[in-house]
């Protein structure tokens, strides 16, 4: 066996142990992301949603009062 063929079975076999760990680290990683991201998102859509919700507030005091307005005339 030459020097190439024992280091290329020594990588493999590195490679074949390390490989679940890769895998646990990996999976772990993506799910912290994930956690991240969909807070992040939570957040951002919930600030949009605060500023939709005050403009609709707004515009429906501003509808009554105009009606309220026309009911008088």
């Amino acid at each position: 066996m030459s020097d190439e063929d024992t280091s290329a079975s020594l990588r493999e076999r590195l490679r074949a142990l390390a490989q679940p760990l890769v895998d646990t680290v990996d999976a772990r990683l993506r799910h912290q992301i994930d956690e991240r991201v969909d807070r992040r998102v939570e957040t951002l859509l919930a600030d949009r949603l605060a500023v939709l919700e005050r403009a609709v507030a707004d515009l429906d005091r501003a509808v009554r009062a105009l009606e309220a307005r026309l009911a008088d005339e």
